[in-house]
């Protein structure tokens, strides 16, 4: 009897291991630039081609040194496959992204072709496997610009490569289906959520890879923190041969315990498993999900669970200095501890899809997330243009529709700002499609023109991109509001947030008594960066029709064509240095206003070679009071500094090095900050 139920178990535990395996394939690539004829085919010769591990992408090498030429072109990966073919068993290749255009093939054979740099792919590789159980897999990635794919122009380079990871899946006959646009083939749309009750409807599409009818069991179950079952509910279904199809379920939870951001980004697991009719494990699908409701209120701002909150929001995007688009985990765990110590509470990710993990990463930090597909600048009003746009778009949704953190679908990024063809059909198509994919999430769009008034108010929602006192207006909280009191009426309801604000700053250039640079010039100070987002966010906060606001940029990042502020080949109004190691001066503005910990901060401590000896001494802090103190002397104490600025503006330097310091407290912690400038008078002989 021992022995037949150790027998049992031992069968049970296989199958279980059985029901899915994921395997990495980040090694073992060879890779060639350019164009190689026949590489697809498995006796290609790729001796001499070069070893790469993905993530793994090219053009950053030129664009980051500002060539505009950078190489757009294909490129080719090979690998070798050790899979053999089994009795009972499926697999499928899933790339998270390859841009932009990628044609993949196994043992010579087209398993099919991706259009779109941005959302993920799978293919099934069941019946192409040689019964050696050794494969060749290439795969030829175009970044060539293609008049049906988005996006057409922008303020990033679009560079190439498989750039996110490689996976392959073995599942049983019957599985969770991963090929309906790569997702996940599990969708919980959370229909009704209240402080007393969340009602969620759970699809799942399963997949009968054999000839014959499969009955099978589906539970569905939603377990909280700690792993308690809160709801579970199970169908027995007989799923035709050689079909997908869809299945539904409804679960309660009585009392949820809410998402609330970064106030408690709480977690529950939805858990769908499909077994046999004796009960053994066929495949099963983890995910996390967050439970709640929001709402903007004309006139009053963002309500999150019936709350106000806020949305101090900064925008990102994912390239890294010598790296270009191919981030690790540790890079994107990094943006996202910075994007919480500023304490911002949502992030624009511009202008595209972005990682999955990067938005699990948003999910557990209580990240509000705006989601955005690459349509930038223009677009051309083609049958095939509008074509790629929908599957941008149901990549996006269907991919991250269980992810919490995201709270809108954009639809479009300052079309207009380049020619473009008429592009209220193709959005108002995109618009329809959001809806009818997920009803329980608005629709949003950035909008930089009123030459289409009818096409701002196509989608749910509208941001503006402005930027008083950089590239137009002056930079007073005075010049600020009227810009935003002009944009009001654009959208549906005359509510809208700012999508896009901020300026250039070069963290070497500075100056006392900064005036307004040219954008496009060398001279970028740190300073009137600064200047510009203290004027900006006063007049943002004191107008509740503006919802929400988000920074341009949290961090520099690559703009092949720009040559200004002292650099070539960057986009400097980041609030973070490119690589990540330096925070401006205006990080801690935002620092000082939005977050909950003690902020204190002298500005202009980059600024160490003075040549005038009456300056203005600007801390940024979130205590009440701050004491001033210059080479060990008192300048006097400033009390509750309006917008977290406190400012001594008179304060005299001695010849040689003088120690700047200041001192405050919060929350019963005493503070310190200091720097050391030195001044060198006009005749000083070192000038």
């Amino acid at each position: 009897m021992r022995l037949v139920l150790l027998c049992v178990l031992a069968r049970m535990f296989v199958l279980s291991l059985d029901a899915r395996e994921i395997s990495d394939l980040n090694s073992g690539w060879t890779f060639r630039l350019g164009d190689v004829s026949n590489a697809e085919r498995p006796q290609s010769n790729d001796q001499d081609w070069q070893q790469v591990v993905i993530p793994h992408c090219w053009g950053w090498e030129q664009a980051q040194k500002g060539d505009t030429n950078y190489y757009r072109g294909a490129g080719w990966y090979r690998r070798e496959l050790k899979v053999a073919p089994a009795s009972g068993k499926r697999f499928f290749l899933r790339f998270e992204a390859a841009s932009s255009v990628a044609d993949v093939y196994l043992n010579g054979h087209c398993l099919g072709e991706h259009r779109g740099g941005f959302g993920a792919f799978c293919f099934e590789i069941t019946t192409n496997l040689s019964p050696s159980g050794t494969n060749k897999l290439a795969v030829r990635v175009s970044n060539a610009p293609q008049p049906d794919l988005a996006p057409l122009s922008g303020d990033f380079p679009v560079l190439g490569g498989i750039y996110r990871p490689v996976q392959l899946i073995e599942t049983g006959d019957a599985c969770v289906a991963l090929t309906d646009h790569a997702s996940s083939g599990v969708a919980w749309r959370q229909t009704s959520v209240t402080d007393a009750q969340a009602l969620l409807v759970a699809t799942v599409q399963i997949s009968n890879g054999t000839r014959t009818t499969q009955p099978l069991n589906i539970e569905f179950k939603l377990l909280d923190a700690g792993g308690k079952v809160v709801g579970r509910t199970n169908q027995q279904i007989l799923l035709a041969a050689n079909c997908t199809a869809p299945y539904c379920a409804s679960l309660e939870v009585a009392k949820p315990h809410l998402w609330q951001g970064r106030w408690d980004p709480y977690l529950y697991r939805g858990v769908v498993e499909l077994r046999s009719t004796n009960g053994l494990p066929v495949d099963v699908v983890e995910t996390s999900l967050g439970l709640r409701y929001y709402n903007i209120i004309s006139g009053e701002g963002f309500y999150l669970n019936g709350k106000k909150y806020p949305i101090w929001g900064v925008c990102r995007h994912q390239d890294r200095p010598n790296q270009g688009w191919a981030l690790s985990a540790a890079d994107m765990k990094e943006d996202i501890a910075l994007i919480e110590e500023i304490g911002a509470t949502a992030v624009r990710c511009c202008h595209y899809q972005q990682s999955d993990y990067f938005y699990r990463l948003c999910d557990q930090a209580g990240l509000l997330v705006w989601a955005e597909i690459p349509q930038v600048d223009a677009i051309h009003n083609t049958v095939a243009f509008g074509e790629t746009s929908r599957n941008q778009l149901l990549d996006l949704i269907r991919q991250n529709l269980n992810h919490p953190s995201i709270f809108v679908w954009s639809l479009f990024n300052e079309i207009g700002n380049q020619p473009t063809d008429d592009p209220h059909q193709i959005l108002q198509d995109l618009n329809n499609l959001a809806h009818g994919e997920d009803p329980t999430r608005p629709t949003i769009a950035a909008t930089c023109t009123d030459k289409f008034p009818a096409m701002n108010k196509i989608p749910d929602l509208l941001g503006w991109n402005t930027y008083p006192g950089w590239y137009s207006g002056s930079a007073t909280a005075e010049s600020v509001g009227t810009r935003l009191d002009s944009k009001r009426f654009a959208s549906r309801d005359g509510d809208y947030c700012v999508s896009e604000y901020g300026a250039g700053a070069n963290l070497f250039q500075h100056e006392d008594h900064p005036k307004q640079p040219k954008p496009t010039g060398q001279w970028h100070p740190e300073e009137w960066q600064a200047i510009v987002h203290e004027a900006a966010w006063a007049g943002i906060k004191s107008r509740p029709f503006v919802w929400g606001s988000f920074i341009w940029n949290m961090f520099d990042f690559t703009s092949d064509w720009r040559h200004e502020g002292g650099t070539v080949g960057l986009n400097d109004k980041g609030l973070v240095s490119y690589d990540r190691k330096t925070r401006k001066d205006a990080f801690y503005y935002y620092q000082a206003n939005w977050s909950t910990n003690p902020v204190l901060y002298i500005t202009s401590r980059r600024f160490t070679e003075r040549t005038n000896d009456l300056t203005a001494v600007k801390v940024y802090s979130n205590a009440d009071v701050v004491e001033l103190f210059v080479n060990g002397v008192s300048h006097g104490r400033q009390v509750d500094g309006t917008n977290c600025v406190y400012r001594w503006p008179d304060i005299l330097l001695q010849p040689g090095k003088n120690a700047i310091s200041v001192r405050a407290q919060k929350n019963d912690q005493q503070l310190r900050d200091e720097c050391v400038w030195q001044y060198v008078p006009p005749s000083d002989p070192r000038k």
